[in-house]
Order: C-alpha cells, then structure tokens, then sequence
C-alpha cells in the first residue's frame, strides 16, 4: 500500500452529488473516518449556477472535495438531449473548479467517465489514449464535458499548485441508481424491463442493439473505496482508470440480470437501435499498484441491486 500524502482526519469534506449514486457510496465509505462532512444537497445548491456555487464554496471552505455531481444517463438519453449534457456538466465542472480554486481548497477529486476514450482505441483502454481518435458519437456531448473537466483538473494543479485530480471509473451500477427503462444506465434500465415484463407476464422482451457489445461493470461501493484511496494517497499529475479488469457482452448480462429477477421468457434484441462503443475495458493496472481491488463480483451486484430495486417497488 502506497503511503498516505493526505489524511483526511480531522479534515472538513464536501461530497458534491451527495444525492446520487456515487456521491452515497462516498458518504457510506467516509462513515468510519474522522471527518467533518459539508452537505449541500442539489436542492440547496444548484451547482450549474455559477455565484451560488463560488459563494458557498467561500463562505464554507472545505479541505478536500469529491466531485460526483453530473448530468448522467444511458445511451438513449445522450443521443437524444446532448445539448442538455454538454451544457450542464461543462458548468459544474467549471463553477466547481474555479470555485474550489477562488475558496483556498487544495484537494479536488474529479469524477470522468471511460467514455472519455476513442471510441476505437486500443484495448484495454490506457490513460496515455485519450485524445488520440474520434469520440463515440452517441456520448460524445457528456464525454467532452469530462474531458474538459480533467483537463482543468491538470492545467490548475501545474499553473496554480493545487492537488486537483480525476479518476475515470467504468461502467457503474448499484444503489440509487437511475431506475428508467428509457433513460437510465443499461443495468437499472435491465432491471426496469424485466420487472415490467414479470408484471405483464410477457413471454418475450426486446432490448436495444445486437447484444454483442462487451462491457466492464463495477460496483459503485467499490469505486468509492478507490477515490478515497486516491484522495489520501496518489501524486500523480494525471488521472487513473478505476475498473473492474472483467467484461460482459450486453446479451450475457441480460441473462445475469433476467436471472436475478426470475424472468423466464425470450430475450429479444433489436438491432436498428445503437450499440454504442464495441467494447470498452479500463487498464486499471496503475490503480491496482496502489493497493486497490474491486470486491463485489457482476452476479453478487446485480442480485443485490435487483433485491433493493424489488423491495422499493
């Protein structure tokens, strides 16, 4: 394990998109630490508005932030508002930033994405491929948004000398996760479909694309325990991939997650709608060196957010 250039004892933390999926797993993960922790939920503190988010980050000072605050969503939802995600998380990234950087705070952690890569770069993805091709062009709004992000994060830790750093996880899933068949992630969209299927005891159900496409997953629990990780202990200047190292193809995934549900009818996929990128792995391999490994295996996290999907209907 590498050792630690900043504790986060004693320290006063604000988890932006407290809220949401990644920023809950953070809260879970800092529960045992001696913190002072900052709330600032999205319905105290819009953080796209630029003087509301440069003067509470003033008037509160935190020592050390997580950046999970963002305008998320599946592939349905990129392709049809990416106006709506460039916009959005070009302004939290920026009001976040530049505000941490107007308010003294010295400690920043970024939140990306993997689709942040060529959509035909070499696999599996390494840090050094970023900007060397195209974008996939269904995601293309979001992941130029998180580029732009990283990038701020690089260029105001060289020019200024703060510690401001990214973490590009992969595929995420878990609790609080977006439940939308339209809308949401491919893991909780699954879910959504299956349910609505068992509830009409339909005896198929049709999923977008070929099923063919490969994907990493990982447990947001997992990533959590990653960024505090990183927090308290990396140096680098760059960002680090935080995956998983297993794929899925989307048409095995269905049969994990039809399985966790107890659906029994066919599977169905149709291939006019978009696959997206044809395959996407992280290297991780920098992340490992530290000391970090995921946990929670696909099957034991798809049954365990199915459960808590199941129990909340």
């Amino acid at each position: 394990m590498v050792d630690p250039v900043f504790s986060l004892a004693g320290k006063r933390v604000f988890v932006a998109g407290e809220t949401g999926m990644v920023g809950r797993a953070i809260i879970r993960a800092l529960e045992n630490k001696d913190i002072t922790l900052l709330s600032a939920p999205h319905s105290a503190l819009d953080l796209t508005d630029q003087r509301a988010t440069f003067e509470w980050l003033a008037a509160h000072k935190p020592d050390c932030i997580f950046m999970a605050a963002a305008k998320v969503g599946g592939i349905g939802a990129n392709s049809s508002y990416p106006a709506d995600f460039i916009r959005d998380n070009l302004s939290i990234a920026q009001n976040m930033i530049e505000g941490a950087h107007r308010a003294g705070v010295g400690h920043l952690l970024f939140l990306g994405s993997s689709c942040i890569y060529p959509k035909m770069a070499a696999q599996p993805l390494r840090e050094e491929s970023l900007l060397t091709g195209p974008l996939e062009p269904t995601n293309e709004a979001y992941a130029i948004a998180k580029i732009a992000g990283l990038k701020m994060c690089e260029f105001y830790t060289r020019q200024f000398g703060r510690r401001y750093m990214s973490a590009m996880p992969t595929n995420l899933y878990g609790p609080y996760d977006r439940f939308d068949a339209e809308l949401g992630h491919v893991i909780p969209a699954m879910i959504v479909k299956f349910q609505a299927a068992l509830k009409t005891k339909a005896e198929s159900i049709t999923l977008w694309g070929t099923g063919t496409p490969l994907r990493e997953f990982l447990y947001v629990d997992d990533l959590a325990d990653a960024l505090i990780l990183m927090m308290e202990r990396y140096e680098g200047a760059g960002f680090l991939n935080v995956g998983s190292g297993e794929e899925v193809s989307i048409k095995d995934l269905a049969r994990i997650i039809a399985d966790a549900t107890g659906y029994r009818g066919e599977i169905v996929f149709d291939p006019s709608k978009h696959d997206g990128t044809p395959r996407k792995l992280l290297d991780s391999s920098k992340i490992r060196a530290m000391g970090w490994h995921p946990k929670i295996a696909l099957e034991v996290g798809v049954g365990l957010v199915t459960k808590n999907f199941f129990e909340f209907l």
